[in-house]
């Protein structure tokens, strides 16, 4: 039997989903980044987080944040270098409810009204 899936805590959405270059010269070349992987990063980069503070927060194991911070640094590193629209949707995640303090300065208040991949 297969072990159910862990749907990853995420406090807020991004504000802006996509991010490339100014001239437009991209020729249609795209880079998918998750929810959760955008989340990974808002925390450790954005809030200084530890990774085992980032686990503890979107509910899932230290090396299963690792992967997906390694994953979403390659997604960011090939869309700069290569000029690559980075595009910021789906993934495996819920939105929190918005209440125990927990999202940290940057969280709950910015979910605009979001949704879940379960939804």
């Amino acid at each position: 039997m297969a072990r159910p899936k862990k749907w990853r805590k995420v406090c807020s959405l991004p504000e802006n989903s996509r991010f490339g270059p100014l001239d437009g010269t991209n020729d249609g070349e795209f880079v998918i980044m998750s929810i959760d992987e955008y989340e990974t990063i808002r925390l450790i980069d954005g809030e200084s987080m530890t990774q085992e503070e980032c686990s503890e927060r979107m509910n899932v194991a230290r090396t299963t944040i690792q992967g997906i911070y390694d994953q979403a640094r390659k997604k960011i590193a090939d869309s700069i270098v290569n000029g690559k629209t980075l595009i910021i949707e789906g993934g495996e995640y819920r939105l929190c409810d918005g209440h125990g303090g927990q999202c940290g300065k940057m969280g709950c208040g910015r979910h605009r009204g979001g949704r879940n991949k379960e939804e």
